[in-house]
């Protein structure tokens, strides 16, 4: 049906381009691109399917995406590269004229601020080329706009109050690492929280705000409030929101990990001088921590990733509580990536597909929760990723 160029050969380019492999009625012809040409040929073969193609390009630099894109004429490209990338990658796109979508929203490298802004300016040019860009649209973001637009669509009149739950219990046997790529992992935990009351944006110290949470087959875990990307979409979208928030579970040793990594200077995204070699911290301890793709073999336990909601339907308030459960080892043993990845590069796919069906066509700039959640809920219960719904109990939060 179709032809996707998926960028990036990580642990969430691993998983996109194994379920792109499994729906090939769908993707029709499929290439993988990334810095290192190696890694695609890797993923190539621990699928199976030497009709897919691989490329090296710099995701930097436009005029070589331009080449490679006017070379294998994608219909969409999934951009699962770093963050940093994302405005190369979206040039390149109107440049060629070529649909886009991506798992995590844009970012400067010389500072941890996470916004939508830049992408959102490219509205107007992708809407007036008749190209669809589909942001975030990963699992936080991604799903957890998409379980939000699907209760707004079928439960509540009004939301009113936003509470996503994000626990990683698994255990990878390591004393520290981190599930995806390190520089963008602990610059995200390590920036200021902040969370949306009342029509403005409160801001809190790093991990300030706490308190135990109780996750499905999981049970209670330490929950801390951080700032997620797709609040700033959300409550956009969603203005009837009152208050959003969005948790994360950490154990205590990986913040006491995370603390002397700061302490020491460790976490800083500045350059400093080496021995006469400019050198970013955070860039070098990358290279030092355990790979994130090679965590998902010893990895035991499970993620549970969602949505608590309260609001009016009906002049009566009501609750919900829609969340997945993702078993790390059963991640693994499908995509040889632990489930973190796993629940990154699921929905990249569904997306890609539900864009080439046609059902998820918007010509501009769209996160997630602007278009038809209904499909997208289908293919989550088919392609493993199956959704739960708790209705009207109570929500802890």
């Amino acid at each position: 049906m179709g032809k996707v160029l998926i960028i990036g050969a990580g642990g969430v380019g691993t998983v996109v381009a194994h379920k792109v492999a499994q729906n090939a009625d769908i993707f029709t012809e499929v290439m993988i691109a990334s810095r290192t040409k190696a890694k695609c040929d890797a993923i190539v073969k621990a699928i199976g399917r030497p009709d897919i193609q691989t490329a090296q390009v710099d995701a930097d630099n436009v005029a070589e995406l331009v080449a490679l894109f006017n070379s294998f004429r994608p219909d969409i490209v999934i951009n699962v590269a770093l963050p940093y990338q994302d405005l190369t990658i979206m040039e390149a796109c109107l440049e060629t004229g070529t649909h886009y979508l991506d798992t995590a929203n844009y970012e400067p490298k010389d500072e941890a601020h996470f916004e939508y802004s830049w992408q959102w300016a490219y509205h107007d040019r992708y809407r007036q080329s008749g190209l669809t860009a589909i942001l975030g649209c990963g699992f936080d973001p991604g799903v957890s706009g998409i379980f939000t637009a699907y209760a707004a669509k079928h439960y509540f009149d009004e939301i009113h109050y936003l509470d996503i739950v994000d626990c990683n219990a698994g255990d990878h046997g390591k004393a520290f690492a981190t599930n995806f790529n390190p520089e963008i992992n602990i610059r995200e935990i390590t920036q200021k929280g902040k969370y949306y009351e009342a029509g403005h944006w409160v801001e809190t110290s790093s991990l300030e705000i706490h308190q135990p949470i109780t996750y499905p087959n999981i049970g209670a875990r330490e929950s801390y409030l951080l700032y997620h990307e797709e609040l700033e979409s959300l409550v956009k979208h969603f203005p009837t929101i009152k208050r959003a928030r969005f948790w994360m579970t950490f154990g205590q040793e990986y913040l006491t990990h995370l603390r002397v990594i700061q302490n020491i200077g460790m976490a800083r995204i500045d350059e400093v001088d080496y021995n006469g070699t400019k050198i970013v911290p955070i860039q070098f301890l990358k290279a030092v921590l355990p790979n994130p793709q090679e965590l998902g073999e010893n990895y035991t336990g499970e993620t549970s990733i969602g949505c608590r909601i309260r609001g009016i339907k009906d002049g009566k308030e009501r609750t919900y509580y829609i969340y997945n459960n993702c078993s790390h080892q059963a991640a693994y043993k499908e995509t040889g990536m632990q489930a973190v990845s796993y629940t990154t590069g699921v929905p990249a796919m569904i997306g890609a597909k539900l864009f080439l069906e046609g059902k998820w066509v918007r010509s501009g700039v769209n996160n997630v929760e602007q278009f038809d959640p209904d499909p997208f809920m289908l293919e989550l219960n088919k392609q493993g990723l199956p959704w739960h719904e708790v209705k009207d109990k109570d929500l802890e939060l």
